[in-house]
């Protein structure tokens, strides 16, 4: 994923949080944020060090940043995309957290409908 669809800084984080909207099953907690003047989604990931070590952590945020790239034509364009791991994400392995990605997304009414 590019670094110009990767949230990095404190005050988006903080914005997604105050004003976004916020969804979550069992494994993730997501907050989206939009934004009119931005044509593009960016994501945000959150993983803490309640959930393992750093090799832990890490292979959260590929398998999160991979979903979203496979999910990336259905997602809601100008928004901003806050992702929160929670403890059970830890012991999953790729196609889990996709399909729990694509369930919490289609919750929050983020995720387009496929037409194949």
């Amino acid at each position: 994923m590019k670094k110009e669809f990767r949230i990095k800084k404190n005050n988006d984080f903080q914005a997604a949080f105050k004003r976004g909207r916020s969804f979550a099953n069992r494994q993730f907690v997501v907050y989206s944020l939009e934004k009119e003047e931005q044509d593009f989604f960016r994501i945000g990931l959150s993983v803490s060090k309640k959930l393992g070590n750093a090799v832990t952590r890490n292979r959260i945020k590929r398998y999160v940043r991979q979903a979203i790239l496979e999910l990336q034509d259905q997602l809601a364009l100008g928004n901003d995309y806050v992702i929160i791991a929670r403890k059970p994400a830890s012991e999953m392995d790729f196609f889990e957290v996709k399909k729990s990605l694509t369930h919490v997304l289609k919750v929050g009414k983020v995720l387009k409908k496929n037409n194949f």
